[in-house]
């Protein structure tokens, strides 16, 4: 289901990818990567770079380590989060991608807190998540309004809004550091 080719339809992944902004040599990270589908796709976008897919759940983060080599992926390597931490290093990434994960968390404020300091000067973060209308996604009571994601990231010195980029039944939210 994660990687069903009928997801591109309504995920628009280079839509997505289009509102990175990356560059061939950034290092960008995939949190709550899962299989890989946007982890194969940043691996590609940054071909001199390096993606750093993050999961929870230790079978994905195999999976996806046997996918890049699969892949010839040389760029790409899977790590293990937690519920309350991303694993990503302090001042060590450009761009933070956060796909489908935000309405999981527990403690959103925490863990905004932990990707703005996984940042390197200048560097982003894109949460996409489900709109509280969708017709696909997680039960509505566990969806979280955009709102709401603008003031986790804010209150973790960030500045955040939503993304004019429409996508069916999801919602971007970008930030960036603070000049």
């Amino acid at each position: 289901m994660l990687d069903d080719p009928a997801r591109d339809d309504w995920q628009r992944p280079s839509e997505v990818l289009r509102v990175l902004e990356l560059e061939p040599a950034m290092t960008v990270a995939d949190v709550g990567a899962g299989t890989g589908y946007f982890s194969v796709r940043l691996a590609r976008a940054v071909p001199r770079g390096e993606v750093i897919a993050t999961d929870i759940e230790p079978d994905m983060v195999r999976f996806l380590n046997e996918r890049a080599r699969r892949e010839d992926l040389r760029n790409l390597r899977a790590i293990q989060g937690t519920h309350s931490a991303s694993g990503l290093a302090a001042r060590n990434v450009d761009r933070i991608l956060v796909v489908h994960v935000w309405h999981h968390l527990g403690d959103r404020n925490a863990y905004a807190r932990d990707l703005a300091a996984a940042l390197k000067p200048g560097g982003r973060v894109i949460v996409v998540d489900f709109q509280l209308s969708a017709h696909r996604g997680p039960p509505a009571e566990m969806r979280v309004a955009p709102e709401s994601v603008v003031a986790a990231l804010e209150s973790a010195g960030l500045s955040a809004s939503v993304s004019p980029v429409v996508l069916p039944d999801q919602y971007i939210v970008e930030a960036h550091q603070r000049p």
